[in-house]
């Protein structure tokens, strides 16, 4: 499996091109902005665009869906519990005055428990709310998407429309149990390892507490 990622954006989000590299058959993993370097960039690396895989459905990480759309018709996959955030892309883009360009409907539904898969590396879906209702990480031959739920040395905003700090602190937790090897590709900042978050991110030792409206 070769990774390859993007910061794009006003929020710096981080776009992942996931790419078998027998098939050349990829995913992209929450295009959130500047869509058609990201249709650069996946063209760039030889990649068969197949899929696009949401962790969650918040401006920053959906934005850049439609322009790839136009170069590839391939089936977006969200979990259902954000379909209001993802229905309200461009009204939440006009409160911060950024340019959006609403994507189609999702075509497939995530669910936790679930797998979705890339050149037979199998992914679990986990279901990990807090930051959005519907968000989820995917996780597999030793890597974790995470999304917005993790970061290096950080956690996900819970003062967001949607966003629950008590379902966050579960998700947290479900995270913790994770081998302390697991890589965290994370939807904003570099990248980092479970274990390394258990000894060092304030969240995770108890130094500092998820913030609760």
């Amino acid at each position: 499996m070769i990774v390859s990622s993007l910061t794009v954006g006003p929020f710096a989000e981080n776009t992942y091109i996931l790419m078998d590299e027998h098939s050349r058959d990829a995913v992209l993993v929450d295009p959130g902005d500047e869509g058609e370097r990201i249709v650069r960039e996946v063209k760039a690396v030889g990649a068969r665009l197949r899929a696009i895989w949401l962790t969650h459905a918040h401006i920053d990480h959906i934005g850049g869906i439609a322009a790839v759309l136009r170069e590839w018709k391939v089936p977006i996959h969200l979990h259902p519990l954000d379909q209001p955030l993802y229905d309200l892309g461009a009204e939440h883009a006009a409160d911060y005055d950024l340019p959006f360009e609403s994507p189609p409907p999702p075509d497939r539904e995530l669910a936790d428990g679930g797998i979705v898969e890339l050149g037979g590396i199998r992914f679990d879906v986990l279901h990990l709310p807090g930051h959005a209702p519907g968000h989820v990480a995917f996780y597999g031959d030793g890597m974790l998407f995470s999304g917005d739920v993790l970061f290096a040395g950080s956690v996900g905003r819970t003062d967001l429309p949607l966003s629950n700090p008590a379902h966050l602190e579960r998700s947290l937790e479900r995270l913790a149990t994770l081998p302390p090897e697991t890589q965290v590709f994370a939807g904003h900042g570099e990248r980092t390892t479970i274990g390394a978050e258990l000894r060092t991110n304030p969240f995770l030792t108890g130094a500092a507490r998820i913030l609760r409206p």
